[in-house]
């Protein structure tokens, strides 16, 4: 009688094991992007996107905060490039977070980083610092590809759920949503607020600058002007803090 031949354990490459790593770290961004890509996504057919466009601009933009700007001001007719110059001056920051994120990555091959740096947000470059010591471990940035990835792909299907939903949503509640992007900011910045009072001066100075704006100009450069001054009050009040 032969003897019976031992199942050789399944075999895990390191590289799917970090992934994995990876997505399950991400899974307290995809639970609050979802609720927010839904309202997205819900604005933005009310603006009259259609499903594909919704789907690729959160695919391609990948940024909460100026998707909803986009949106608003295309639903009050603003020209395409002040959108475009609005969103990049409005995601200006991703500069600043990218460099902090490939200091982090020093040792990761540049196709790598580069892909990464698209699929950066301010949630998973929280989520990246927080978890930097695993970026001194082999394939390290698939345990980062496995956090953008799976945020991304939590917006993006979030958006087109909540775009193919639309016209199921009772008319009230759908008008209703308008003021989840006011709602979005005020949530905000109270925290920040409660931390350091300048920042409520700032945002009430670009709140002043761009109602003052809008009588002479259109709705796009009245914001565009205002996010450059109120960002140049932030570097004056924040300057006097550190000398």
């Amino acid at each position: 009688m032969q003897p019976t031949a031992k199942l050789a354990p399944p075999v895990t490459s390191s590289s799917l094991s970090m992934y994995r790593k990876g997505v399950a770290t991400a899974l307290p961004i995809v639970i609050g992007y979802i609720p927010i890509a839904l309202t997205f996504g819900l604005l933005a057919k009310q603006a009259g996107i259609p499903v594909f466009e919704t789907g690729m601009m959160s695919l391609l933009v990948f940024a909460g905060a100026s998707q909803f700007m986009a949106v608003n001001m295309l639903s009050i007719g603003t020209g395409a490039f002040e959108i475009i110059f609005a969103t990049f001056i409005l995601n200006f920051r991703h500069f600043i977070m990218n460099l902090s994120l490939m200091n982090i990555l020093e040792k990761t091959p540049f196709h790598w980083k580069l892909g990464l740096s698209a699929l950066l947000t301010d949630e998973t470059f929280a989520m990246a610092a927080l978890h930097q010591e695993q970026a001194s471990k082999k394939r390290s940035y698939y345990f980062f590809a496995g956090i953008m990835t799976a945020s991304c792909a939590s917006w993006v299907l979030g958006s087109v759920i909540g775009s193919l939903a639309a016209d199921f949503f009772p008319k009230s509640l759908s008008d209703s949503m308008g003021i989840a992007l006011y709602a979005m900011f005020i949530g905000l910045l109270v925290p920040s607020v409660k931390k350091e009072w300048r920042y409520g001066v700032i945002a009430i100075c670009s709140m002043l600058l761009n109602l003052l704006f809008s009588i002479w100009l259109s709705s796009g450069w009245s914001i565009v002007l205002a996010t450059i001054l109120g960002g140049a009050v932030g570097m004056l009040l924040t300057r006097r803090e550190t000398e």
